[in-house]
Formats: structure tokens, sequence, C-alpha cells
């Protein structure tokens, strides 16, 4: 039997300087992959409404929605850590929201944490939720739910004033019980100041070599998604061509009369 990565297991990872390897991914087959290859950590992100339901950004997919992905994903995980990605608008409102929907991935979607997004003025709901016992991933520089504020995908932290303010984002998060901080789209350099600066490990996306971590979607690690493609992924595949390749040959034998030959005929 695989024994579960845990909070505990990240954090003495950090201090044995092991790199944690963590992807992004939203169903049984693909989780089921992603544990097999012996990923530490598998985040349900809220990316899925990009990725999965072909939406524009992440605002729209809903905490039923992501409760029904994690639930998947944590059927499929028997060794990886499952964490849960808190929607648009599922913690912003109070610490009640918080912690009730963060207690439905642990309770109904059967993961182990959940994430969210934002700095300082989140520092209460990771405060209220790890008291209720929901280890908390925070998420700071491009935030994706503040799209709308920030103008766009663009790299965070350039100025010495925004590096400052996210370096104190990063302190007041593990200072409110965050367990690790995801650092997505920072200059490298910053990355390595919070990275040295904390005791919780920190992941990287877009956020260089020095981070504890490194995350990618696993839809852009065996090249699915291409809609976009930023600059910090890496394709290891491109699975969209084998498949379209797949299902033209399928197409082209189904007309020719040559699918189903005898051997699929009972």
């Amino acid at each position: 039997m695989n024994t579960k990565m845990t909070v505990q297991d990240l954090l003495r990872k950090k201090r044995e300087k092991q790199k944690i390897t963590m992807i992004t991914a939203y169903d049984y087959p693909f989780a089921q992959i992603v544990d097999e290859a012996g990923i530490d950590v598998i985040l349900v992100g809220d990316s899925l409404a990009m990725v999965v339901q072909g939406l524009e950004n992440t605002l729209p997919v809903t905490m039923d929605e992501m409760v029904y992905h994690a639930r998947m994903v944590s059927r499929a995980a028997r060794s990886a850590m499952v964490i849960g990605d808190m929607p648009y608008l599922s913690y912003q409102v109070s610490t009640e929201d918080a912690v009730r929907n963060g207690g439905r991935f642990l309770k109904e979607g059967g993961a182990h944490a959940v994430k969210l997004e934002g700095g300082r003025e989140v520092a209460k709901q990771v405060e209220a939720m790890t008291r209720s016992e929901i280890p908390v991933m925070a998420h700071i520089g491009l935030t994706p739910q503040a799209i709308h504020r920030m103008g766009g995908y663009k790299v965070q932290g350039k100025t010495g004033e925004a590096a400052k303010r996210l370096l104190e984002d990063a302190k007041i998060l593990e200072d409110a019980g965050a367990f690790s901080l995801i650092l997505e789209a920072i200059p490298a350099e910053l990355a390595k100041q919070i990275t040295d600066e904390l005791a919780i490990p920190t992941i990287g996306i877009g956020g260089g070599p020095y981070c504890d971590g490194q995350v990618l979607v696993i839809h852009d690690v065996i090249g699915l998604f291409d809609r976009f493609v930023p600059k910090f992924v890496k394709k290891y595949a491109n699975l969209k061509i084998d498949a379209l390749e797949a299902v033209r040959k399928y197409k082209e034998e189904v007309e020719a009369g040559d699918f189903p030959g005898k051997e699929h005929s009972f």
C-alpha cells in the first residue's frame, strides 16, 4: 500500500532541500497517470474553467463543480496529496464562507487541503480555516481571479515597491498558518528571496528555478491545451496531434467500411 503525501512530508522536503513536484489535473484518468508517475501533489485547479469547460477565465467556475472534480481526482490519488482550489467568491466574502467551502473540499471532495489566492487581505480566512483543521496553501503573484484588476496575465512584483509587498504578503500568510505558498509569474530573484525567508515550501509556476517545488497543468505538460501557451510552460509531449490523427483514422476506416472488421465483430 502506498503512503499518502502529507503536509508534514512537504515541510520535511523543504528542510531537506528535496524538490516538490505538483501537477494540476481535473479527472480520474489524468489524476491516475499523475499519481502513478509519483508526483507529490495534485491540484484540482479552478483553471478547469478554461482547460476543461472552455471558458475565457477562471471566474465562472462554481464550488459545486470544483467539489465534483475533486471527488474524481481523489478517487485516483493513492499516494499524491490532493488540494482543492477555492473558486472565486467561495472565500472572499467572509471567514464563515471560507471555512464552510473549504470544509466541503475535505468532506465531500476527498481533498486533503485547499488553495486560495491573495495576500494579506485573505489572512483572516487562512487563519480561520487552519483553526478548523483545513490545511491551506496560499497563492500570490499573478492571481488569475484578480485578472480584471491586474489588467490581464502579467508578471507581478517587478518594481521595488511591488516586490516588497509580495514578500510582506508571503510572511503574513505564513504567520496566518498557510503550510505552503504558490508563487506565480514573479521574477526569479524575488521568488528566491521569498523561498529563503520562509520556513514553508514555495511552489513556482513562472517563479523561476529557486522555488522549493514546481507546478504545471497536465494538459500543458502533455500538449493537449494550445489556446495559449505561457512562457513558463514546457511541453513534454504533444498528445493533441496523436489524438487528432487517431480520430481521423477512425473516421476514414468507418467511412471506407474497414471498421469494424471480423476481429471486432461477434
